[in-house]
């Protein structure tokens, strides 16, 4: 078997909206490297400072050096029948395969962490960061944060971790082998091989062809495999024996994989669903004026409230978190936001982080101004608005409509078209019901993707 052992910089670290600098690609048999490219990237976008300053690519280092698009036939030809190999491979993997989707061009591998590796074949190590693993292996780094001497390390690194793998078989495909025993006579294990490493929602069947189980993810093949290598509960395990099928549909948006979701899960009520129906999303965010006229809020249990919450919690944990980090964001009283019950004054106002509205010494009218903001970013931008996200296609886009506040569904537009004739956007809309889950999700999503596209209409 030949291994390509990749190692990228990049000039941040989000696949989707951040590019490549810098990649530098091994090809190794098991015993030598057999070849090697490596070369800067020019991103087509501003390098930022603290990035520059971690890895040492400038934007005139990169202002001269070749654009992807450049360099992607060697990328694929070099690659092509090996088994990608990096550490934290998922990183690496994903930023590359987001440049040639920008292409439109599929580039799919199957691929080995050297992380996950280590972790299984030398245990109890302190950390498995590549600088701090190869110091105690006593492996070099020549050029630590470039990829050609961060590649050069993990090929190192890959080549003793063969030595002590002889007894272990490698990772098929994107994941861990699974135990094949486990899974139901009918099922094919091949079968997870074709599944796409894309956004989408994927369907579970048992040989009843009876859906058992839906859910979205985005990377399907590695959710599936994670649900295949599951056996931490009696209910995971059941799920496993009784899958016989499982098929998907591609979203391109991960908001529309989470809106399909919840809308065929209470379509279909599949089995395996019922329970984490009941956990999902359980406390809320709320809001409400005291007697003194001071805006408070408020951590509830959802079936409890009539009301949308601004904001969905899966548990109570998370939702304090996100509270005492507004309280310290917004300079709010912790005792107006229920995190420090007292008849007097908060610890905040005692350490001059709160300005008082817990003993009334900052006026209800100052004090509501810092909250109504956090009111005002959970609540739409617009009263009526198109969501334009990412298609199934790299020329296509997603949209989500929104009127009056009220969902009204979602669907596909070719984006040339779109350029041409923005009018179009509400006819290939496919109509689905409004509910207290969809506002939650839109929310939420909106709330964590600031920079998604909104196009506001009046109606």
């Amino acid at each position: 078997m030949k291994y390509a052992i990749v190692d990228i910089e990049t000039t941040g670290g989000s696949p989707v909206t951040e590019k490549i600098t810098e990649i530098a690609i091994y090809i190794f048999d098991g015993q030598q490297i057999t070849d090697e490219f490596c070369t800067l990237i020019n991103p087509e976008k501003k390098i930022p400072y603290h990035i520059s300053n971690l890895t040492g690519i400038t934007n005139a280092m990169v202002a001269d050096a070749p654009r992807f698009f450049e360099v992607a036939k060697k990328v694929v030809e070099l690659t092509q029948d090996c088994l990608f190999v990096a550490h934290n491979v998922n990183f690496d993997y994903q930023f590359v395969r987001n440049e040639f989707k920008r292409l439109g061009y599929s580039y799919e591998r199957d691929k080995l962490c050297t992380v996950q590796l280590s972790r299984k074949l030398i245990p109890g190590m302190a950390s498995y960061s590549l600088g701090k693993l190869c110091s105690n292996l006593h492996i070099t780094i020549e050029g630590r944060h470039r990829a050609g001497g961060d590649a050069l390390a993990t090929v190192k690194l890959f080549e003793l971790l063969l030595q002590r793998s002889k007894a272990v078989s490698f990772p098929i495909g994107p994941q861990e082998r699974i135990d094949e025993k486990a899974l139901h006579p009918n099922f094919d294990p091949e079968s997870l091989k074709k599944l796409p490493e894309a956004t989408g929602t994927y369907y579970l069947f048992n040989d009843k062809q009876q859906l058992i189980y839906i859910g979205k993810s985005k990377n399907i093949r590695n959710r599936i495999y994670t649900h295949f290598r599951n056996y931490a509960t009696r209910k995971a395990i059941e799920m496993i024996n009784e899958t016989a099928e499982v098929d998907y549909e591609l979203t391109g948006s991960e908001l529309i994989a989470l809106l399909k979701e919840s809308h065929e899960i209470k379509q279909h009520k599949p089995r395996h669903n019922r329970a984490q129906r009941r956990t999902a999303s359980m406390y809320g965010l709320y809001h409400y004026t005291d007697i003194n006229g001071y805006l408070c809020f408020t951590l509830d249990q959802n079936h409890k409230r009539s009301e949308l919450p601004l904001r969905t919690f899966a548990n109570l944990r998370s939702g304090k978190s996100f509270l005492n980090q507004l309280v310290d964001d917004y300079e709010l009283c912790q005792k107006l936001c229920g995190v420090y019950p007292s008849g007097g004054a908060c610890f905040a106002y005692e350490i001059a982080k709160c300005q008082g509205a817990c003993i009334g010494k900052e006026a209800p009218e100052s004090y509501n101004r810092r909250a109504l903001k956090i009111i005002d970013l959970h609540s739409y931008r617009h009263d009526s608005f198109f969501i334009l996200d990412t298609g199934r296609q790299p020329d296509e886009l997603a949209v989500i409509q929104i009127e009056r506040g009220k969902y009204l569904g979602y669907g596909y537009i070719h984006e040339p078209y779109y350029r041409e004739s923005p009018d179009t956007l509400p006819d290939v809309i496919q109509r689905f019901d409004d509910n207290r889950d969809v506002q939650q999700i839109i929310r939420n999503y909106l709330w964590n993707h600031p920079e998604i596209r909104l196009i506001p209409v009046s109606c």
